[in-house]
């Protein structure tokens, strides 16, 4: 094939790019917006040995597969939705399938993936967003930037926020309009505003308002929060995010309260979490209600000590610490300890302590803290959420060494997943059910929880 031949394509798969692929000729060939079961035209873009990427043309057959349903007014171009286009049934198929490739590939051919759980919500369930903004014919426009660009698609309304996100960032834009207040320009570095970052405590209805900037003021600064605060009555935090530098970073390294309190609250697991604007918290309520709810079943807490590795800010070992006997936390972000240790006091719960540790430091990581407390941490149960990149093969070994006999892991990577169960079942580990939860719908991820247990053999 070459470039900007027109093929007619049979497609028997979607990847978890949103990319449907088929073969032509024996060559693998990738169509963004194509469906599963589709048969389509397309126009090769982009040529390689052994794959091409097609622009999708014509639907010539229609995939049962394929939804007629409009779900979302931003345009296709803004690619955040990689699923947009197919039944959520078929997506839940589609994510599981995804799962078990990924275990076939680090050879755990006989490990069992579960259905895939959800909330159930697949609209307005993200309680954060940030939206870059743009001059565009002398207004202020917010939106989201296309698929692997930097060029803004102007949209403030996204299905998987809530309405009062899109109100929120047309006020801002309004006042950023009458105040003179300027967009950020990555090219010439020039402009104030560079990002509207909002986040929201589903369950209290308390609302962030952030704005990352390029300097260190904001003008009218105390105009713009009464404004705010009058219009919108859940807006409990109004804060600025120091962003000076050239970098895609979106959040600065400062954050400076303008008005009200520099962190909402949000009530999880029925435990309230205080949220701060750099702090770490799940997208998906609902949806990390499902999966701590399953975590804390499989690690059968009562009366065990329970080590919460990677800890964030507390919220999987605090939800699960009214049936554990202790809980002790560690977490190499210092702000997220101690947002932890305060989430904790705030719900009366004294059997959980945080601590500061690089989970990677083997040699020091739970004697840091037993030096600490002068006493020796008997573990029963290992909760563990890394992040995407997943553990690494020195804790897996250290934690082999501990005869901790109990690991529950939370994985938000299936790849990383695996590979981790892989080096787990070398060191004598069996591998659990691994039960996939949906927390981001329409989009190509897919969270997993997994029990592993220590077996004498």
């Amino acid at each position: 094939m070459q470039k900007n031949d027109i093929i007619t394509l049979k497609i028997t798969d979607i990847n978890n790019l949103g990319y449907g692929v088929g073969r032509h000729d024996g060559v693998v060939v990738f169509v963004a917006g194509a469906v599963s079961g589709d048969t389509v035209k397309a126009k090769i873009i982009k040529t390689n040995k052994t794959w091409c990427v097609g622009r999708l043309t014509e639907i010539l057959e229609r995939s049962p597969n394929r939804t007629d349903e409009r779900f979302c007014s931003a345009p296709d171009s803004c690619g955040g939705c990689t699923y947009r286009n197919i039944t959520y049934a078929h997506e839940c198929e589609l994510k599981r399938e995804y799962v078990k490739n990924c275990f076939r590939k680090a050879g755990l051919f006989d490990t069992t993936v579960g259905e895939v759980l959800t909330a159930g919500d697949i609209c307005g369930y993200r309680n954060k967003a940030q939206y870059p903004v743009k001059c565009e014919n002398g207004k202020m426009r917010a939106g989201f930037y296309a698929a692997k660009t930097h060029n803004i698609v102007a949209c403030e309304s996204c299905a998987l926020g809530p309405e009062v996100f899109s109100e929120i960032v047309r006020f801002v834009c309004d006042f950023a309009d009458k105040n003179g207040i300027t967009a950020y320009d990555e090219i010439t570095g020039k402009g104030l505003l560079r990002h509207i970052y909002l986040r929201q405590g589903q369950k209290t209805g308390e609302i962030m308002l952030c704005l990352v900037i390029n300097g260190r003021a904001l003008p009218n600064a105390e105009k713009f929060v009464s404004e705010a605060i009058e219009r919108f009555e859940n807006i409990k935090s109004i804060m600025l995010s120091i962003n000076q530098k050239n970098t895609n970073v979106v959040l600065g390294d400062e954050f400076i309260c303008i008005g009200g309190r520099d962190y909402i609250e949000d009530i999880l697991c029925k435990v309230r979490f205080r949220i701060s604007a750099g702090s770490f918290y799940q997208v998906n309520r609902e949806g990390a209600e499902l999966l701590y709810t399953l975590a804390a079943d499989l690690a059968e807490p009562e009366g065990k000590t329970v080590i919460d590795l990677y800890c964030g800010a507390g919220t999987i070992g605090l939800s699960m610490a009214n049936r554990a006997k202790r809980v002790v936390g560690i977490e190499i972000v210092d702000e997220a300890v101690k947002c932890a240790n305060i989430n904790a006091k705030i719900n009366g719960i004294y059997n959980a302590e945080f601590y500061t540790g690089d989970a990677s430091d083997t040699e020091g990581l739970l004697e840091s803290v037993e030096k600490k407390n002068g006493e020796k941490i008997n573990a029963d149960v290992v909760i563990m959420d890394p992040p995407r990149k997943g553990s690494t093969k020195e804790l897996i070994e250290y934690l082999a060494r501990r005869n901790i006999t109990r690991i529950v892991y939370v994985s938000c990577d299936p790849d990383t997943l695996a590979r981790d169960c892989k080096w787990f079942s070398e060191l004598g580990y069996k591998i659990g059910k691994v039960t996939p939860v949906n927390m981001f719908p329409r989009t190509g991820h897919i969270e997993n929880v997994v029990c592993l247990t220590k077996t004498d053999e």
